[in-house]
């Protein structure tokens, strides 16, 4: 499964909102809490100071059971204390009855004292809020003597307070919300400018395989921040040294391509220098003896077939070194044209040439490249093979590709030649001069989006299989 990698500009900001989200859950849960805290010690001591007040009148009046001067009294009481804003009180006996409420209606005298009040004796004013109905019932008991002769019970209104803890949760939530898209967007801003300088080295980067090295314009890298500076700096130089070295790797391959060229004309010239003999020997005869017409005939074939030699190499050693001007496919006898250039090295070093060209007529890759490609590689296994080895050369089709494998009896393929097949190392030029070949034949291939594959050959030597994919017929024009 393919990982997802979020890019850092994105990232630090999610870092950002994380963090400012968890403090700004402990900041809210902090506030609240200490809010309710207070919200109910100050609930509390106004049901103290309104039962604590009430307590000492109603102690005579609760023994004597006398309901309407309890009544009396807890009316004079809301009105003393109406900023309290008491919403029932009720007073009951010991044995849990009601003796007056401030809603006689609601809770007539005598009547079983409701369950919605607090049922625990104590001698000190206790509170509990019920948050869901918007109240808070508070009870004090009272005493006379050491008896417990009845109790008083109020309720106040905490709506207000509620409405004050759900105000400041609004306020902490938008000022936490807003405090939190502030930041991660000044962290996004930040990291976006920081990270402005490292784009523009990446986008270098990554624009090098496709192309050219292009170095940093001198713009960027004097207003890039000072850390950058410096790299920016390496970055230019490492790309001005890659250009030299590019343009110094197409130029010794070119000197190869001619001094390759030459070897192979030298040794063409014996293939040229032997039809010319004997060209000037049958003019010669037919000088001499042109009279007689069976001596004509004979010396006007010979002739023919010295001429067709001689245009044959020619046209070979032509074909194989100027690219195509017309759009054609590859044909099995552009390889086997192959033949008379390689013959000259390999009579002159004494080789064997194993040669097999078959399963195709014509197939769409470029005749060029298979050309220069499968004749280097000739040339370097002959190079590589010493006296009376062998070389060898096949040529087929494989799902749909050209597949042309070159092996050699030599001492084997050396390290630095490999790394240049491989495409690890831009040239490896040895004392003979044969990396140069060997990197542009990688050249080649790679432009026709083949693959080369290296492997040894037993019991001694090196086998190179080139793989190159058929083209599209509109491509063709565009391959070599």
């Amino acid at each position: 499964m393919r990982t997802v990698r979020i890019p850092l500009a994105i990232r630090i900001p999610a870092v950002v909102i994380v963090f400012m989200a968890a403090i700004a859950v402990f900041i809210s849960e902090r506030v609240l809490t200490r809010l309710q805290e207070a919200q109910t010690r100050h609930l509390g001591d106004l049901a103290t100071v309104y039962l604590d007040g009430l307590a000492p009148a109603l102690v005579a009046p609760v023994v004597r059971e006398d309901v309407w001067e309890v009544f009396d009294i807890i009316d004079r009481a809301r009105q003393t204390h109406a900023d309290l804003k008491p919403m029932e009180t009720v007073v009951a006996s010991a044995d849990g009855r009601v003796l007056a409420s401030s809603d006689p209606r609601r809770h007539p005298s005598w009547s079983p004292l409701p369950s919605s009040f607090l049922a625990e004796r104590t001698t000190a004013p206790t509170i509990a809020s019920n948050e869901t109905e918007g109240r808070a019932v508070a009870r004090r008991d009272l005493s006379s003597g050491d008896r417990i002769v009845g109790s008083v019970h109020a309720s106040f209104d905490i709506t207000p307070l509620l409405a004050e803890r759900r105000s400041v949760l609004m306020t902490l939530i938008g000022t936490n919300a807003a405090l939190t898209l502030v930041l991660a967007l000044t962290a996004w801003l930040t990291v976006r400018r920081m990270m402005r300088p490292v784009r523009v080295l990446a986008s270098h980067l990554m624009a090098s395989p496709e192309g050219p090295v292009e170095p940093i314009p001198e713009t960027l890298v004097t207003t890039a921040p000072r850390e950058f500076r410096g790299l920016f700096a390496a970055f230019n130089r490492m790309a001005e040294a890659v250009r030299e070295r590019e343009a110094l790797s197409r130029h010794l391959a070119e000197e190869e391509r001619l001094a390759s060229l030459g070897r192979l004309a030298s040794g063409m010239a014996h293939e040229i220098n032997n039809p010319l003999g004997g060209l000037f020997n049958a003019i010669d005869t037919l000088k001499e003896h042109g009279e007689r017409s069976d001596v004509r005939k004979r010396t006007i074939d010979l002739i023919d077939r010295g001429l067709k030699g001689i245009r044959d190499v020619v046209r070979t050693t032509l074909v194989t070194y100027r690219a195509d001007r017309d759009a054609r496919s590859l044909q099995r006898a552009d390889i086997d044209d192959l033949k008379l250039l390689i013959e000259p090295e390999i009579r002159r070093k004494g080789l064997v040439l194993q040669w097999r060209n078959e399963g195709f007529d014509e197939v769409r890759v470029s005749p060029s490249v298979v050309r220069q490609v499968v004749l280097n590689l000739l040339l370097n296994a002959c190079q590589a093979t010493p006296p009376g080895g062998q070389v060898s050369l096949r040529a087929t089709v494989e799902d749909a590709h050209l597949v042309a494998t070159v092996e050699d009896s030599g001492s084997g393929l050396s390290d630095s030649a490999h790394d240049v097949l491989a495409g690890r190392r831009d040239q490896a030029v040895s004392a003979s001069g044969s990396g140069l070949g060997l990197w542009m034949v990688r050249r080649l291939v790679r432009e026709g989006r083949g693959t080369i594959a290296v492997t040894p050959r037993l019991p001694k030597g090196t086998t190179i299989r080139v793989a190159i994919p058929f083209a599209r017929e509109e491509g063709l024009a565009d391959v070599a």
